[in-house]
C-alpha cells in the first residue's frame, strides 16, 4: 500500500486501531495516577501485565468513551454527505454532551471536556464553549475515527482533527496534536513503514505550521491573546514540533526498560501524550501487546498514553494484532468491531 491508500479488508486496520486504542485505555485505566514502582507492586513485571477484567469485562474509560461520540457523530455528519465543518460540528457537539449527561460518564473524564461540554449545552457558539487555554490531551486521545474513516482528502481530514479537538480543547497545541494524531493512524493505516513516520510528521508540521484553517475553526483564535490567527497556529505547531525533534533523537535508542515518559514528558498535555504514545509504538513496532504494557506501565497519563499507542500499533498491524480473548472482554466491543468493519469494507 502508499501512505495515501483507505485500509482495505485484508489488513482491517480501522478495526485494529479502535480494538487496540480500546485495550490500551483498558489496560491503563488501573495503573493512571500511579508511579512506576507502584505499578510493579500491584502489578508484577510490565512485560507480563495482564488484561485488567472485573465481572467478565475490561472496562475503558472516557478515552475510549468520547472516541466512539466522535464515531457517531462523523457518522452522523456523512450520512448527510460529504463531510463539511457545519455538517460536522452539530452531531459531534451533540454526541458530546449525550456524554456529558451519561451514567457512564463517571471513569475519572477530564476537567476540560466536562467544563466545555457543560457550555455546549447551551445555545452558544461552540467558539464560546471552547476551552481556550487548555492543551490537555483529551482532544487528541480520541481523534483516532477521524484518521480512519475512509474518503475523507488532506484538508477534510487536518480540519476535521482540528474541529473536534477545538469543541473542547481550544488551544493551539491541541489543535495541531490532534491533526498530527490523526495524520499518524492515517499514514500507518495506509502501510507507512513506522520506521519513516516520525520525519513525516516533521515535514507536515512545517507544512502547516503558518496555517490556521479559518474554513474549520471560524474566528477561535480571537477568543486567544495572540495578534493574529497565523500567530495562534504557530505557537501549537511550534510546540509539538519540539516535542517530535525530542522523540526523533531518541525514537532509536531510548532504553525500552526506562519510562517512556523520562524522554518525551507525561502525557498530560496533548503534544507529550502524542510523542510518549508514539514512542510506546516506536519501541515495538511488531510486538502490540508489549507496546501496550510499556505505555500503561508509566508515571503519566497511563491510559491516553496506552491509548494512543493502541492506535497506532492498530492502524499498523491491522485486527489481527490482538488477541481473541482480550478482544472478546473489552468493553462496548460490538460497537468498536462495528465502526471498524464499516469503514474497512469501503
Amino acid at each position: 500500500m502508499t501512505h495515501g491508500a483507505t485500509a482495505g479488508p485484508a489488513k482491517r486496520a480501522a478495526t485494529g486501531a479502535l480494538l487496540g486504542l480500546a485495550l490500551g485505555d483498558a489496560l491503563g485505566f488501573p495503573t493512571e495516577f500511579n508511579d512506576v514502582p507502584a505499578i510493579l507492586a500491584k502489578a508484577g513485571p510490565w512485560r507480563r501485565m495482564e488484561q485488567p477484567v472485573r465481572r467478565g469485562l475490561s472496562y475503558i474509560t472516557d478515552d475510549t468513551q468520547m472516541t466512539l461520540a466522535l464515531a457517531r457523530g462523523v457518522r452522523t455528519a456523512l450520512d448527510r454527505g460529504a463531510l463539511t465543518p457545519l455538517r460536522l460540528a452539530r452531531p459531534v457537539r451533540d454526541e458530546f454532551v449525550d456524554w456529558y449527561h451519561s451514567p457512564e460518564n463517571n471513569r475519572a473524564p477530564g476537567n476540560t471536556c466536562l467544563r466545555a461540554c457543560r457550555l455546549l449545552d447551551t445555545d452558544r457558539l461552540w467558539q464560546d464553549a471552547s476551552q481556550i487555554h487548555s492543551k490537555g490531551c483529551g482532544a487528541n486521545m480520541r481523534v483516532a475515527p477521524i484518521g480512519l474513516v475512509p474518503g475523507l482528502d488532506d484538508g477534510q481530514r487536518a480540519g476535521a482533527a482540528q474541529l473536534q479537538a477545538a469543541l473542547t480543547h481550544g488551544h493551539p497545541t491541541a489543535l495541531a496534536a490532534s491533526d498530527l494524531t490523526a495524520r499518524a493512524v492515517h499514514l500507518l493505516a495506509g502501510g507507512v513503514d513506522p520506521a519513516g513516520l516520525v520525519g513525516r510528521l516533521r515535514s507536515y508540521a512545517y507544512e502547516k505550521r503558518s496555517h490556521y484553517d479559518e474554513r474549520w475553526l471560524g474566528d477561535l483564535w480571537t477568543r486567544s491573546q495572540d495578534p493574529s490567527p497565523r500567530h495562534f497556529a504557530e505557537r501549537g505547531w511550534d510546540e509539538c514540533l519540539a516535542v517530535l525533534e525530542r522523540l526523533d533523537a531518541v525514537q532509536r535508542t531510548a532504553d525500552p526498560e526506562l519510562d517512556p515518559c523520562t524522554y518525551t514528558g507525561d502525557g498530560w498535555i496533548a503534544e507529550e501524550a502524542l510523542a510518549t504514545g508514539l514512542l510506546c509504538f516506536l519501541l515495538f513496532p511488531d510486538e502490540p501487546l508489549t507496546a501496550l504494557r510499556r505505555a500503561a506501565c508509566t508515571r503519566g497519563d497511563s491510559d491516553s498514553i496506552a491509548c494512543l499507542a493502541g492506535a497506532f500499533a492498530g492502524a499498523h498491524l491491522g485486527a489481527d494484532a490482538w488477541p481473541a480473548e482480550w478482544v472478546e472482554r473489552i468493553e462496548h466491543r460490538d460497537e468498536l468491531l462495528a465502526f471498524g468493519a464499516a469503514w474497512d469494507a469501503v
